[in-house]
């Protein structure tokens, strides 16, 4: 289950990513929700998609 929490590490990596208008909606939703800063909560939820990622068949057998 996804949680978002109040307190992140600070990032110091910049990026330019774009968004769909209705994610970025979305998302700034949560993030005024949670009361948390929209830049944490993609951090968060990077982090919780890389931790529950499936490996891949590929990536499996070539292991």
């Amino acid at each position: 289950m996804f949680i978002v929490h109040p307190l992140r590490d600070k990032a110091n990596i910049p990026r330019t990513i774009r968004f769909t208008s209705a994610l970025f909606d979305r998302l700034t939703e949560i993030a005024s929700q949670e009361g948390v800063s929209f830049n944490s909560l993609i951090l968060q939820c990077c982090e919780f998609a890389l931790q529950n990622l499936e490996e891949s068949s590929h990536s499996k057998s070539s292991s």
